[in-house]
């Protein structure tokens, strides 16, 4: 696989297994781990969302004149800040029972979100973007 593909899936990976380890702790009522960890994986999504945004995105719409991907995963983005807003907030509540639907509804979105980039979005940055690829990752600090 290409550089920026195994680099970003590996992210997404990342991020995935802090958001369970949340929801596990959750399931199991141990509320301190489970706020410690969602806000770990608030930060991890975060600053994946904004690599994306800052660098890689405006680097493949320049390179390609196709905002229109970029522009729609960003949508993507925004709602899932939205919901990960409400499910940390559940956190703080200790309402199990809500923070359970609401992750496993985020999940889902976030896993089609992953599919989407690893799929689609990533393979074409690694084909359009080639001779800039270890350049953008260092930008992203994943180099």
């Amino acid at each position: 696989m290409p550089k920026l593909t195994d680099a970003m899936t590996s992210d997404h990976k990342r991020c995935d297994e802090i958001f369970v380890q949340a929801e596990e702790a959750v399931s199991e009522g141990d509320w301190e781990k489970a706020a410690a960890l969602f806000k770990e994986f608030e930060e991890a999504i975060e600053q994946h969302f904004l690599m994306e945004e800052t660098v890689l995105f405006p680097a493949y719409s320049a390179k390609t004149n196709l905002s229109s991907v970029t522009d729609a995963l960003m949508n993507e983005h925004m709602q899932m800040r939205i919901m990960i807003f409400e499910a940390g907030e559940s956190i703080k509540a200790k309402d199990q029972e809500q923070f359970l639907g609401q992750a496993e509804t985020l999940l889902t979105i976030l896993q089609q979100h992953n599919r989407k980039e690893e799929s689609k979005m990533y393979t074409m940055a690694d084909s359009s973007l080639r001779g800039d690829i270890d350049g953008l990752l260092e930008k992203m600090g994943m180099a």
